[in-house]
């Protein structure tokens, strides 16, 4: 391509790595976006409520529902019993998490049955009326009390080796031993789960649900109906949030809708309240790590041995490969010569942890960068001094292997590093720190730069598959449909982006539809970062098809070569003429040329051996650093976020403005994971954060008040990803770990940094003050 038509292909409103508005944005702010709630409400719909367990293990010994049936406007009370297929929503096979609870219950706020009323006030008063008389059993709800009470393990762990960790321990001149606390996290949707069933013709049923994963609502509804997936059509236009909380969760409202639908051949709506929401869905696992390390003098880390054990809740979930990816990253960006890492995934009497942006990668992150500081505090020098000197090398290096043996290949960190070292002023802010510190007698500052490193894929390779539908009709508009689902992420613009880009047409000629199973099969849920990576490439795939046979079309019908037909923005040369592309197409139409077409992408050179420890279980990595700095208050341990800067890879941006908006919203969820979300359980196992009023998400005033996020414009992925883009989902989630680590700085000037601070997560105002009294004391 000559850079005249090069310059060309530019001025199409649309085109791939512009920053093009997300395709809901004024929607979104109107209020004019169409969520499950908004959809007009089907004749006689019926609506549903849980009946919940008020114990976290016991036997249920007797359910009088009489008082519920009785309810004015209740029409239908049902148990496990009357499941017709398998009481079984288990995402994994593991059997291990009824619908409804039968002759047991495993946590707080399980299911036991569902009401089915004319209206949803009268379904949800008639539920709290149900008389279950329990055994009780002994209960663990924490991590602490799994180990104390020999909890089984919900998941085979997994470990991971790499040299002789045993022995090259005992030869490390340094060597610290300790534990880290790190917590978890409420997804905190904006829209709660919800689902829409339509009962059909036959077996047939229509689910509208808000979910991360049609395919697998499709099969789970299918499941417990004892019908085959053909009778089950997904849709899902939009979410109001997800964050990964979505991926499996909502298979118990779109089954339990799906159940009454069938039964009673009207439509029935599912929309819990939040709290209910908050208590019966599972979140982020919180951690426990117990490591100990081995270094030299200079910092360099010799060998690392750690556990990382998790809270899973009472099922499997998706907690064997939450615990694994916290293994793949408890390397964060750093060289362990020697290292032996293992899970834990610990069953509690808590509901089942789920999926979460970062999915363990951030705990793992957390954990690493925990080593580092240990280090830095104990021979006195600069955290970032101790990071650069254990950062992966490049290829030829001997640094470039990580603990489950995939090379390293794409290392950009130490530019990352070092650009946003000299860019935000980080060593004179850092000294200027210092000064204030030892003058200021209540005030403390902190500051960090911490690295990211991120792999990017499912690590079950068979999940790294994506399809898309494209339909290009007579007029030269263009349909696109794909299996990625629409969170607010902006995934439906970008793939839209690389379709107008392919064609070479402006992007309003590209309608965005609705993910359904009926258009696109056996679809992976939109998770892993790699929403764009693979629907992005399926969609490319499909315009690839159309095009090569348009182009035979105009061979054929002007005699021209192949190489004298160009897409040009809204228009086709062929040979010496242009033809505007709707002209174009209809003329391929009355040539009787296929304008239709199902592309397909899976990610390659990827696979992973779990037992054995070993593979590639990464296409590849995306990059970031941030640094934050903050001051807390001694005596009260309130803390302000003065000021972030971040430098971010996402390769070749497919679109800078949606990308900086992830960045920053991935910080700032971050930067409350790790510092004011907070989860308790009382001594009943009852949750009792579960409702705004308790549990704590970042408000706008809480961003840092100097925020200046950039995008490495110079990055490209070495990797043959649509556009050379690179993943923007989850990396960034963990450049908010420099809030952790600036908090510590500013805690361990009060014992004049001689101590690491230790300071578990979520730093709370309350962890932070009782580390300063601590530290008074050294």
């Amino acid at each position: 391509m000559d850079k005249s038509t090069f310059e060309e292909r530019k001025v199409i409103n649309g085109s791939m790595h512009g920053s093009q508005k997300h395709d809901s944005a004024h929607k979104h702010v109107t209020g004019a976006a169409d969520y499950i709630d908004d959809l007009p409400e089907p004749s006689g719909l019926l609506h549903g409520a849980l009946g919940l367990s008020d114990r976290a293990h016991a036997d249920i010994a007797g359910i009088d529902l009489s008082a519920v049936k009785a309810y004015p406007g209740v029409v239908w009370v049902f148990t496990g019993k009357d499941i017709p297929g398998v009481n079984d929503t288990s995402s994994n096979g593991m059997h291990d998490e009824p619908l409804l609870a039968e002759t047991k219950v495993e946590f707080h706020g399980q299911p036991i049955f569902a009401v089915i009323a004319e209206t949803r006030d009268a379904a949800r008063r008639a539920a709290r009326l149900a008389k279950i008389d329990y055994r009780d059993l002994p209960h663990w709800s924490d991590i602490d009390g799994a180990l104390a009470n020999g909890a089984p393990l919900v998941y085979e762990p997994m470990t991971l080796k790499r040299g002789e960790p045993e022995t090259e321990m005992a030869n490390a001149k340094n060597r610290i031993k300790a534990q880290m606390r790190i917590g978890g996290q409420e997804h905190f949707y904006l829209e709660s789960h919800i689902a829409m069933a339509i009962p059909g013709e036959d077996d047939e049923v229509t689910v509208w649900s808000s979910t991360q994963h049609p395919s697998e609502i499709q099969h789970i509804v299918g499941h417990v109906l004892n019908i085959p997936s053909n009778a089950v059509t997904v849709n899902v236009r939009r979410m109001g949030g997800g964050f990964g909380g979505k991926e499996t969760q909502g298979n118990q409202f779109a089954a339990l809708a799906a159940v009454a639908a069938k039964k009673l051949g009207r439509a029935v709506k599912f929309r819990p309240d939040r709290d209910e929401d908050m208590a019966a869905t599972g979140k982020r696992h919180d951690f426990l790590v117990d490591y100990e390390i081995g270094f030299d003098d200079e910092g360099r880390i010799h060998a690392v041995d750690a556990t990382y054990a998790a809270r899973c809740g009472f099922s499997s979930d998706l907690s064997g490969p939450v615990t694994d990816r916290a293994l793949f990253h408890a390397d964060s960006s750093y060289f362990y010569p020697h290292v032996h890492l293992t899970s834990k995934p610990l069953k509690t009497h808590t509901v089942s942890n789920t999926a979460f942006r970062g999915f363990g990668g951030p705990q793992g992150m957390v954990g690493g960068e925990r080593f580092i500081e240990e280090i830095a505090y104990a021979l006195g020098k600069d955290p970032l001094e101790i990071r650069r000197a254990n950062f992966y090398g490049q290829p030829g290096s001997g640094r470039t292997l990580t603990p489950y043996h995939q090379e390293v290949e794409d290392n950009i960190i130490h530019r990352i590093v070092d650009e946003l070292e000299e860019s935000s002023d980080y060593q004179a802010r850092r000294n200027a720190i210092i000064e204030f510190n030892r003058s200021s007698r209540f005030i403390r500052k902190g500051i960090a730069l911490t690295p990211v490193k991120f792999g990017i894929s499912f690590t079950m390779t068979a999940f790294n598959q994506a399809g898309a539908l494209v339909h290009v009709y007579q007029d030269g508009s263009i349909h696109l449909n794909h299996g990625g689902t629409e969170m607010g992420q902006g995934l439906y613009t970008k793939v839209a982006q690389v379709l107008a880009d392919s064609f070479q047409v402006d992007i309003d000629r590209v309608k965005i539809t609705a993910t359904t199973t009926g258009k696109v099969p056996n679809t992976s849920a939109t998770a892993a970062s790699s929403g764009s990576d693979l629907n992005g490439m399926a969609a490319f795939d499909a315009a690839r098809q159309i095009k090569e046979r348009l182009v035979a079309f105009a061979v054929e019908k002007w005699g021209v070569g192949a190489e004298e037909i160009q897409f040009l923005p809204n228009r086709v040369r062929v040979g010496d003429s242009e033809i505007p592309f709707p002209d174009f197409i209809k003329q391929a139409y009355f040539g009787r040329v296929q304008l239709s077409a199902a592309g397909f992408y899976k990610t390659p050179k990827i696979h992973w051996d779990r037992k054995a420890g070993r593979g590639t279980p990464f296409y590849y990595f995306s990059y970031g650093a941030s640094v934050s700095e903050v001051s807390i208050d001694t005596l009260t341990g309130e803390y302000l976020i003065d000021r972030t800067d971040i430098l971010h890879d996402v390769g070749r941006s497919l679109n800078p403005a949606i990308d900086i908006g992830q960045v920053e919203g991935a910080y700032v969820q971050g930067m409350g994971w790790l510092t004011t979300e907070e989860l308790w359980w009382d001594a009943k196992g009852r949750l009792r954060t579960y409702a705004p009023s308790t549990y704590k998400i970042p408000l706008a005033s809480d961003r840092p008040k100097i925020f200046n996020v950039r995008l490495a414009e110079w990055s490209e992925n070495a990797e043959a990803t649509i556009g050379r883009s690179k993943a923007v989902g989850e990396p960034p989630f963990m450049l908010a770990i420099s809030v952790l680590e600036a908090l510590s700085m500013a805690v361990a000037s009060v014992a004049d940094y001689r101590v690491c601070p230790r300071l578990d997560a979520p730093a709370t105002p309350e962890r932070v003050l009782m580390a300063v009294e601590r530290l008074k004391g050294m």
